[in-house]
């Protein structure tokens, strides 16, 4: 698997900005991972793109729901998803990182 695939985007929600300062004092980042992902590969994708040292990955699935869709139920896709902490004094800024 490709590096620069292994990670699909970060997940910004009110509980991920939330629990973005970890109690160690480390930053704790949200990110959509492709399936077939794994927590070393998680670690290198982020160190090749953004350069940063990971202390801790965390991985889960997040499963698919149904949802009602006019007068019919549709199924959303099941993703996966990697909450990462990164290794104390180093930081990750999604922004600049994008630009």
């Amino acid at each position: 698997m490709n590096l620069n695939d292994v990670i699909i985007s970060p997940v910004i929600t009110e509980k991920s900005e939330e629990v973005k300062h970890g109690k160690s004092g480390s930053e704790v980042h949200t990110f959509k991972i492709q399936k077939r992902a794994n927590k070393e590969l998680v670690k290198q994708a982020l160190y090749k793109l953004y350069g940063v040292k990971v202390e801790k990955v965390r991985v889960l699935n997040v499963p698919s729901r149904l949802k009602r869709f006019r007068m019919d139920y549709a199924r959303t896709p099941g993703w996966k998803k990697a909450i990462v902490t990164l290794a104390p004094g180093e930081n990750l800024d999604l922004a600049k990182a994008a630009g």
